[in-house]
């Protein structure tokens, strides 16, 4: 078993002793699924729009380099910065100097799985600067120093109590949050966000798409904090990775019609919104006024993805997060056992291609049952991509006398003329065997005997001619 492997397998040990919180958990995205298939009943060509989708992406991928720079060309024609990162260190990198270009020292930062991807908050902490996370869940996992659980619901893992308490020892000394009402909880981290939202000199937030025929990017969310987040500083980045590109203005309408029913199961979301260049604001004292808008366009694996057969067609999700919510072991693993900011059959996916070593043990973490391809709104074959990736995991890991026997394997010829020889000669055949390919290949030695000194082809020749046959 590999380290990773090994880890995998503690990481979901370790989850599954919680049997009440499992429940709970497993309660809680079950109920995100059933809205998501009541959503999709209701729609009268569901199916048709999810092949649009699915065609769409398709385009998109196998054009993608055109897309993006007819987007950057369009995004800085219309006022943006545009910056490539090829890997997250280098996206935070961007971050972090554009951040102290403005001599900020509050960021207030909107729901983003891609700067989760990056390890940005760390990194612009570790920079000096203040990370205040604006969505109602990022703020509560951030709060509780974790990584979110889910795609779609960062804190769907905690229960109301545990949230009050946080709320209450978090916002106030002595300030009692009631935790059977949500309006109680939301009224408290409303009074405690708001200052930071005005006070916020960088607003950072992702983008679900980003559209080449107009170079701008379109941000949906529920809560309105994107909007606060973007509307109140002078500086507004966009960390987006370079899959999000839609070809087509005219493309949103199939992708937000999908996005919206399998993430939540609503209709379309309370707030979506486009921006194409940097906002204007009015200013009493200076008139009217242009804000700044940089985006960063991040590659960080996607581009080795993108070159992988198997798996490129995994670059069209749409991070709706209906594949966790039907997945039986994402459901009992509490989110955080996969150990990474994707969890769930897409993470396990794209963990190899994004994080190396650290991420090829993922794809075990699966009974291959198919619904998660069932349920994904873009028809990516999420089962099969993981049949593959643990098949790549498999060859990587051959050893090398076994990579050995396969090649003879191929060569019957050449396979029959060196078994002849060993068998001539026992001392040789008990060194290469016992001493050598059992250890090498993982065998114990006792499942590999000796080889004899005459073969069963050899034995069936000699027995026919005898008898005359």
């Amino acid at each position: 078993m590999t380290e990773a492997a090994a880890l995998l397998r503690a990481r979901l040990a370790r989850a599954l002793a919680d049997r009440e919180r499992v429940a709970a958990f497993d309660h809680r995205v079950w109920s995100i699924r059933d809205k998501r298939l009541a959503a999709a009943a209701r729609h009268p060509h569901w199916e048709a729009l999810r092949r649009a989708a699915q065609a769409i992406k398709a385009h998109a991928l196998d054009h993608l380099d055109s897309y993006l720079e007819q987007f950057a060309a369009r995004a800085e024609a219309a006022g943006a910065v545009v910056h490539f990162a090829a890997t997250g260190a280098a996206a935070n990198r961007i971050v972090l100097e554009l951040c102290r270009a403005e001599r900020a020292s509050l960021v207030a930062k909107s729901k983003s799985m891609t700067t989760e991807e990056c390890g940005l908050n760390e990194f612009l902490e570790a920079g000096g600067l203040e990370v205040v996370d604006t969505d109602l869940g990022e703020r509560i996992v951030q709060l509780f120093r974790e990584a979110p659980s889910h795609i779609v619901a960062p804190a769907i893992h905690r229960s109301r109590g545990e949230i009050a308490a946080l709320f209450a020892r978090c916002f106030g000394p002595g300030q009692e949050v009631r935790a059977d009402s949500i309006g109680a909880l939301v009224e408290a981290a409303r009074r405690a966000m708001r200052p930071q939202f005005l006070a916020a000199e960088v607003g950072i937030t992702g983008a679900n798409f980003a559209v080449a025929e107009t170079g701008g990017i379109v941000v949906v969310e529920n809560e309105g904090n994107s909007l606060l987040t973007t509307s109140v500083p002078s500086l507004h980045i966009a960390v987006v990775g370079i899959e999000k590109i839609v070809p087509r203005l005219a493309d949103l309408g199939v992708f937000l019609a999908l996005l919206a029913r399998s993430a939540t199961g609503q209709r379309i979301t309370s707030y979506t919104t486009h921006y194409a260049g940097p906002q204007r604001r009015e200013d009493a004292e200076r008139g009217i006024r242009e804000r700044r808008l940089h985006i960063v366009l991040l590659d960080n694996g996607r581009s080795r993805v993108l070159g992988e057969r198997h798996h490129r067609r995994a670059l069209a999700c749409i991070r709706c997060g209906a594949c966790l919510n039907v997945c039986p072991v994402y459901r009992r693993s509490l989110g955080h056992a996969y150990g990474w900011v994707y969890p769930g059959p897409i993470g396990s996916v794209l963990a190899p291609a994004m994080r190396g070593a650290a991420g090829s043990a993922l794809a075990q973490a699966s009974t291959l049952c198919g619904a998660c391809t069932e349920a994904c709104p873009v028809g990516i074959d999420l089962h099969e991509q993981l049949i593959a990736r643990r098949t790549e995991s498999r060859a990587a890991r051959t050893p090398l006398a076994v990579r050995l026997a396969a090649a003879l394997a191929r060569r019957p010829r050449l396979a029959r003329f060196l078994l002849k020889r060993l068998r001539r000669r026992p001392a040789l055949n008990r060194r290469l065997f016992r001493a050598w390919l059992a250890p090498a290949a993982g065998v114990p030695t006792r499942l590999i005997p000796a080889l004899p000194r005459e073969s069963f082809a050899e034995w069936w020749q000699r027995r026919t001619r005898r008898n005359g046959r």
